[in-house]
Parts: C-alpha cells; sequence; structure tokens
C-alpha cells in the first residue's frame, strides 16, 4: 500500500472482525474520493498485531499479520509506526488496560474503538469515525464497578433526600443519581449560587416538573439556618457532601476548614439526629486516614463525629461514611489543569516523580455512596477497592500523548516539589482497621474503633474555639490534640521514600 507523506503510519491492534471491518472502511474510504471518508487519508495501516499464532504472516485486506503484543514496541520501531489503533472492542477493561501499557511504553499516540456495548452498529454509522482517544477511566486498569440499582431505588424511591454540597463535583453528581430513581423530593443545599443553579437549570431542562426539587442557598456553617431548613422539610435520607477540600488553601487557612468541615459536619449530622432522619451518609476522603495536612485532619474529625453520634444510639438516625480517593474531572483535580497546561504549550507541572494516587470516576464514586447508604446499618465505613494506584507523572504523560504530543520533547513536564501537607502516597485504612466484605465484592466495611464519649465532646468543644479564635497555631495545635494520627508531611514522606529505596536495594 502506498504512502502519502500526509499518511500517518498506523498499527492495528487485533486481527480479528472489527480489525478487518476498520481496514476496509479506510480502503474504501481511499479509494472513493467523492463520498468517501475524509479522515481515511489520515491513516496508513502498515501492520497488524494479533497473539492468535495462526494469524501470524497472514494477510488482513493487505495488510500482513506482524507479532503479537509482546513484539508491539520493537515492531513500532521497525515499521516507523506513527500511531496505534486499538481494535478490538470485546476486550475486558484488565486486558484493554495491560495492552495500553504497552502501548504506552512505545510513546505514540493511541486511539481505540469503543467496547462493543458502546459501538453503534447501524448503517449509519462507520467503525471508522467510531475510532476515538483513550479516556482516563480506561487507564485505572480494573472492570467499570457495577451497582445494585434495585437495591438502591428501594432505598431512595419515594424518599425526600438532602444533599448538602450539591452544587459540587460529588455532590451534582449525586442529585443527578438521585433524581432517576423516583425519590419524593430532592434538596440542594449549596453556599455557592453558581454551581447550585447549573444542576438545577439541569435537572430542570432534563425532569421538568416530574422532579420535586428545591435548591437552597445556605451554609452548613450557619447551625439556625440548616435548623430552620431540616425542620420545613424534615429530609428522610442526608447525604453531606459540602467540604472545603483543597489541601494546599486548607493549609493556609486552617481555622476555615475546621469551621466549615468540623462544625458544618457536627451541626449537620445533629440536626439530622434531632429531626428523625433516616440516615445520614457523610463522604470522606482518603487523605482523612493518618493524615499529614489540614483537610484530611479535618475530615478525619468529620468520620469521628459520626462515630460519635452513632455509639449514643439517640433517636432513629443511621449514620454511614463512605471513604474514596481521588475522582477524576472534579473540580481542583489535576486532569483539567494538565489539559490548561498542554493546551498552553506547556510545561506540565506534577509535585513529585514518585507521588501516586487512588483514582475513580465520578459516577463511580457516588455509586457507592449510594449503594453505601442502601445496605448500611449504621456505624461503618465503607471503603473501596479502588484497584492499583496511578503514578501521576504517568497520567501526565498519558494525557499529553492524547493531544499527539511527545512528553519532554513537545511538551515538557516540570517536577515543581510537595506541596504543604501533601503525602507521596494516600491510604484508605487505618492500621486499626480491619476489612469485612459486603453484598459486593468491590465494597468493603473498614471498622471503627469505639470513640471516649467524654474526651471526644471535650476536645471538640476545643476545637470549636480555636477555630473562632482565627489562630492557624492554635487552631493546628487543636487539631493535633482532636486526631492522634494527624502528622507531619515530612515525617511520612521520608518513611515512604526510605522504605521504596530499601526495596529497590533489596535489603
Amino acid at each position: 500500500m502506498g504512502s502519502l507523506k500526509s499518511e500517518i503510519r498506523t498499527m492495528i491492534i487485533g486481527g480479528g472482525k472489527a480489525g478487518s471491518i476498520l481496514l476496509e472502511e479506510i480502503l474504501n474510504a481511499k479509494n472513493s474520493p467523492y463520498d468517501g471518508d475524509k479522515n481515511a487519508a489520515a491513516f496508513e495501516p502498515v501492520c497488524i498485531i494479533d497473539n492468535d499464532p495462526e494469524k501470524l504472516g497472514s494477510e488482513i485486506q493487505g495488510v500482513k499479520v506482524l507479532g503479537g503484543t509482546s513484539d508491539i514496541q520493537r515492531l513500532a520501531e521497525e515499521m516507523a509506526v506513527d500511531q496505534i489503533v486499538l481494535a478490538i472492542p470485546s476486550l475486558s477493561e484488565s486486558d484493554r488496560k495491560k495492552i495500553i501499557d504497552i502501548c504506552n511504553e512505545t510513546k505514540l499516540p493511541l486511539k481505540i474503538i469503543p467496547f462493543i456495548g458502546s459501538l453503534i452498529l447501524d448503517s449509519n454509522s462507520t467503525l471508522l469515525e467510531q475510532v476515538r482517544d483513550i479516556n482516563f477511566e480506561e487507564l485505572l486498569g480494573r472492570d467499570p464497578i457495577k451497582f445494585d440499582n434495585e437495591e438502591i431505588r428501594s432505598f431512595i424511591s419515594g424518599k425526600r433526600c438532602m444533599v448538602t454540597g450539591g452544587g459540587g463535583s460529588i455532590g451534582s453528581e449525586l442529585v443527578r443519581q438521585i433524581a432517576k430513581y423516583d425519590p419524593a423530593q430532592v434538596i440542594i443545599v449549596d453556599i455557592y449560587e453558581n454551581n447550585a443553579y447549573e444542576i438545577q437549570q439541569e435537572l430542570a431542562m432534563e425532569y421538568g416538573n416530574k422532579l420535586n426539587l428545591i435548591t437552597l442557598i445556605a451554609s452548613v456553617r450557619d447551625y439556625a439556618r440548616m435548623s430552620q431548613i431540616f425542620k420545613k422539610f424534615e429530609p428522610q435520607i442526608v447525604f453531606h457532601a459540602a467540604a472545603h477540600k483543597h489541601v494546599p488553601l486548607m493549609e493556609v487557612s486552617p481555622m476555615e476548614a475546621i469551621k466549615n468541615n468540623v462544625m458544618g459536619t457536627l451541626y449537620t449530622a445533629s440536626l439530622a439526629q434531632a429531626y428523625g432522619t433516616e440516615k445520614f451518609v457523610m463522604i470522606s476522603t482518603d487523605k482523612a486516614v493518618n493524615p499529614t495536612n489540614v483537610m484530611g485532619a479535618s475530615k478525619r474529625c468529620c468520620e469521628m463525629i459520626v462515630q460519635y453520634l452513632a455509639q449514643q444510639h439517640d433517636g432513629a438516625t443511621e449514620f454511614v461514611t463512605t471513604r474514596f480517593g481521588n475522582v477524576l474531572g472534579s473540580n481542583g483535580s489535576v486532569i483539567p489543569l494538565f489539559k490548561r497546561q498542554i493546551e498552553k504549550g506547556g510545561p506540565v507541572t506534577v509535585t513529585h516523580p514518585d507521588i501516586i494516587r487512588y483514582f475513580m470516576t465520578i459516577p463511580e464514586a457516588v455509586s457507592l455512596v449510594m449503594e453505601a447508604a442502601a445496605i448500611a446499618s449504621g456505624s461503618e465505613i465503607f471503603v473501596l477497592d479502588m484497584g492499583e494506584p496511578v503514578k501521576i507523572v504517568t497520567l501526565a504523560e498519558n494525557l499529553i500523548r492524547q493531544y499527539g504530543k511527545s512528553p519532554y520533547r513537545d511538551i515538557d513536564i516540570q517536577f515543581t516539589g510537595l506541596r504543604p501537607g501533601e503525602k507521596i502516597k494516600e491510604e484508605l485504612l487505618m492500621n486499626e482497621e480491619g476489612l469485612g466484605k459486603t453484598s459486593n465484592r468491590l465494597i468493603f466495611i473498614g471498622h471503627q474503633t469505639e470513640i471516649d464519649m467524654d474526651t471526644f465532646a471535650q476536645r471538640l468543644e476545643e476545637l470549636k474555639f480555636a477555630a473562632e479564635k482565627n489562630d492557624d497555631e492554635v487552631a493546628i495545635r487543636a487539631l493535633h490534640k482532636m486526631v492522634p494520627t494527624f502528622t507531619t508531611p515530612e515525617e511520612f514522606n521520608e518513611k515512604e521514600l526510605r522504605d521504596k529505596q530499601l526495596q529497590i536495594s533489596g535489603k
């Protein structure tokens, strides 16, 4: 097949039906200049990769099968490949991830055909039109998490559901998913009116008058206002997503993390208990485990408050905490930042070459919250099996390749140093927490230790007083006293890096 200068030399992975159809469409489009796909000229197939030994050496649509997936790196160099197309829509998520990892070693742009369930299979759509860049969801290395929709439906249907922080990344997705399960009422509570307005308008367009939606501007820090809301609407289920979440910002304003996260949780959870809410669902973070920053320590306080109220057995409210890692595409996550940096020509900034994080998609995180709430009986911390953690620098490199650029050559990556309070890696469980199974094989229960009721109440009062003084040092001292596992990032990171060096040296 002759190669034009403008054509991109392409390796096709997959010599099955999809790969054959794709090659046929490329050839047909090239040979039909009037009605062919104008993008076909961008593809010049030069070799096929397939693990079936019987196909090795054969030709498909005039293109030779030259090797299996273990040969990708070698053949990419020998055949001067410019891009790779993964054309096996029936692959499992884990197998796809393995092949994507091999392809990423070539440092070439990678495109894929969607999963078989996502393909548009009709006479108006070609396979070539559906070739697309990979999504970061496909780099997480595990199968998409499945949840029991019927269990969630029976839990939500006919209930009055309140979501604090309902305009945020997690909160707005909670509202979207709740709306699907026929709730009696959805109450959005948020202090930021722009976000609250956006999700209100989105749901109004989708559901019209079918959804009983109340949107309220209010702060969880205002006990009187929150009491007014609970009294008027009597929510049966409360999802508490309101929180300050930006680690560096909370390092310089620790009193605000205490006022908003800690006291906001205390007020909202206490009011839920007082007004007979059936379930109160606290949304936490892996940064609450052995925290090295104010934000994480404040969220650990929130978890302790929920446990404290659960231990009181005062009223009918069941309290549950859900804990998960970073979410892709959330406000303040690395992906939008990296995209802006790439679009400006770089550099992409990563804090440390060894930094790793657990990731999940926003819908997955919210589905965890929903199912945890449905199966909870009170006092649990639910933890998701999030697969293997992801290196942030690898995430940056892959995103640069999605833009058709080469990391470090076209777009530089610069390491800026760990930010205040930042860990090299996050954890999902504290040492004292064991794991119990649930009906979902990817959701586990972390068993909490008992809280000393008298000591906790006293320290909580001291913490509130410290925050109200607006004194950084006093607030941080009170937070350390409240959360014994709160340590400095220097201590944690030095130990992690030292342990890593010992592993490398084999000692």
